[in-house]
Order: C-alpha cells, then structure tokens, then sequence
C-alpha cells in the first residue's frame, strides 16, 4: 500500500509539473495538447505511471503494460518523457532518465515480441 501511494504522490508531482510550465510558454502547450490527443490516450492510466516509476524512480515493467507502451510507439513515449525530463526540477538528471526511457523501451519490444 505504501508502494502505491508513493506512485500516486509521484504521479500527482509529474502532472502539477507538467501543468506548472505549460501556461508559460505557449508553444509547449500547443505541444502539451497534442501528446495528450495523440499519445497518452493510447495507454492506461496505470500504465503511464508504471512508466512514470521505471523511468524517474526505480519501479519495474509489468508484461501487461510493456505492450501498451509498444502500442503507445516509440515517438510518443520518447516525446513524452522528454518533454517531463525538461523540467527544470528534472533536467539535472535528463541524461539518466533518457537511458532509462531507451532501456525500457528496448526491454518492452522484446517482452511484445516473445507474447
């Protein structure tokens, strides 16, 4: 139970984040509403913050969600993580989070391929 409240809290930090510095700058929010139509409809809640916990904690994959993430496609989950990773909170550490994001992307295609 704890687990999931720490997932909650971190999830509820990426959206207020993520909400924090869109207003700011217009063309992101252009953005913003575009990977909200295009991308995050395409993968379950649960889903998107089992991602949220591998690439910026230190969470593990369900099988399950691996293939939503495949499904979701490489260019949006790269955008989107990007686009958390730019954050000012987070950009110190966007290096790490982007191998993590590649690592499990990779370990996602081929969980797909072996279903």
């Amino acid at each position: 139970m704890a687990k999931f409240n720490s997932q909650i809290t971190t999830l509820f930090i990426i959206v207020a984040l993520v909400c924090a510095f869109v207003p700011a700058f217009s063309v992101e929010e252009a953005e913003a509403n575009l990977l909200w139509n295009t991308c995050l409809v395409k993968i379950t809640p649960k889903c998107a913050l089992d991602i949220i916990v591998v690439v910026f904690e230190n969470g593990t994959m369900p099988d399950p969600c691996c293939n939503d993430l495949v499904k979701e496609g490489k260019v949006c989950h790269h955008t989107l993580i990007k686009y958390i990773a730019d954050k000012p909170m987070l950009i110190a550490h966007e290096t790490e989070y982007l191998k993590k994001s590649d690592n499990l992307w990779k370990h996602c295609v081929s969980i797909s391929k072996s279903a």
